[in-house]
């Protein structure tokens, strides 16, 4: 799974790279989003034709679902069911999008505790999960609520001895049919959904303040000893 991560790509590095248009977020950058935060996603504006760039909550809250209280276990979807799973099935059909990401964290037993591990493409300061989102209307304020959640699927051989599973991770040219720009069917969607290269993934260990969801400084990815050679 993937619980935790960083972005700190400024909003107007985010519009350049993935071609976004409108009005930008307010988004300082961050070094430990975690679940049930806002962070910034790419999706695509069918009516107005252009991509756009907005905070959205992580943890998807299906529309038919009766509160946000379930969000917090739905910030992961696997991509071998996500075509068929109730709670992903029509997001995955019709709202597909693109998480940018800097490094996500994943942690292992290590000599009696858990050692905490940045994880990143070798190739690309700035990557891009597949996620998909959800709208969810509070029926007593009528407030809507834009949710998302990241595929993950197995890990490559690079990061496996860390953790078996891994975001997806999708590179540009797979961008505009996971958006939904150009027409793509099931097959070739779930096609995308499969490990980052491993001879593109590089990772690092970091140190113990990153598993507090209140730190969230650039200290987090700062390189650390690990407590066994891997």
């Amino acid at each position: 799974m993937c619980g935790r991560y960083a972005a700190v790509t400024p909003p107007q590095a985010m519009e350049a790279l993935f071609q976004t248009l409108g009005s930008l977020p307010n988004f300082p950058g961050r070094f430990n989003i975690a679940p049930t935060q806002t962070a910034p996603v790419v999706r695509w504006n069918a009516q107005a034709g252009e991509r756009r760039l907005d905070m959205l909550r992580w943890g998807l809250v299906p529309s038919w679902a009766e509160d946000l209280s379930g969000g917090a276990k739905m910030i992961n979807a696997r991509s071998e069911s996500v075509a068929e799973k109730p709670t992903f099935r029509q997001a995955f059909a019709r709202r597909r999008c693109l998480v940018p990401v800097t490094a996500f964290y994943e942690w292992r037993m290590e000599n009696g505790a858990k050692q905490a591990y940045a994880i990143a493409p070798a190739n690309t300061e700035t990557a891009a999960f597949a996620g998909l989102w959800e709208g969810w209307r509070d029926p007593a304020s009528g407030e809507w609520v834009r949710t998302y959640t990241i595929l993950t699927t197995a890990a490559n051989d690079t990061i496996g001895h860390i953790h078996h599973r891994m975001p997806v991770i999708l590179t540009p040219e797979h961008w505009p049919a996971w958006l939904g720009e150009t027409g793509a069917e099931t097959p070739a969607l779930l096609d995308l959904l499969r490990p980052y290269p491993a001879n593109q993934t590089r990772f690092w260990a970091v140190g113990a303040r990153v598993g507090n969801v209140r730190n969230d400084d650039a200290n987090l990815l700062a390189p650390q000893t690990a407590r066994c050679l891997l």
